[in-house]
């Protein structure tokens, strides 16, 4: 009896035939899969600057939060630079990455432009990640508010001002 228990526990299984190896078909495009990893413009600048804006959104349904800043001339009204921080999935990270390069050298009347479907259509998000890109989207739009509110209680607080800093001559 103990004979045929120890054959039981101990005998070894017989290898299991090898199988064809399957490829399975690549479910991001090239696209999403380079700016996952390799992002540009990571980062963060000071949110005290009066010449950044600063947009911070969130998809509760998927937990992505994206920071995305924009730096802005303050002569020109074009943005400089742009940063984003995210957390959340890959084509979140891709639609923040995109959206930054977007934005750099453009009016701000320009960025307003910029829609979620344009990012989805160029990353070729599949359905279940267009989120992403309309989370990009509106923080495309909240840094722009952001700035625009410290812009005028800026003018607010110093008075009638032409452009930050530069009063005008009124006395």
């Amino acid at each position: 009896m103990l004979r045929v228990a120890a054959k039981r526990l101990f005998v070894t299984p017989s290898p299991a035939p090898q199988q064809a190896l399957r490829v399975l078909p690549r479910f991001y495009h090239e696209r999403v899969v380079d700016h996952y990893n390799n992002p540009r413009n990571v980062g963060s600048f000071d949110k005290n600057d009066p010449t950044v804006g600063t947009g911070l959104v969130g998809a509760p349904a998927c937990g992505d939060v994206m920071k995305l800043q924009i730096k802005v001339d303050e002569k020109t009204g074009k943005i400089v630079d742009a940063r984003f921080k995210t957390f959340g999935c890959g084509s979140a990270i891709a639609s923040s990455s995109v959206a930054t390069e977007w934005v750099k050298g453009k009016q701000m009347e320009e960025v307003l432009s910029i829609k979620n479907t344009e990012i989805a259509k160029h990353l070729s998000l599949p359905p279940v990640k267009l989120h992403c890109s309309m989370l990009a989207e509106d923080a495309i739009k909240a840094a722009v508010k952001d700035y625009e509110a410290k812009r005028a209680k800026a003018t607010t607080a110093n008075g009638e001002e032409t452009t930050t800093g530069e009063k005008a001559a009124t006395a």
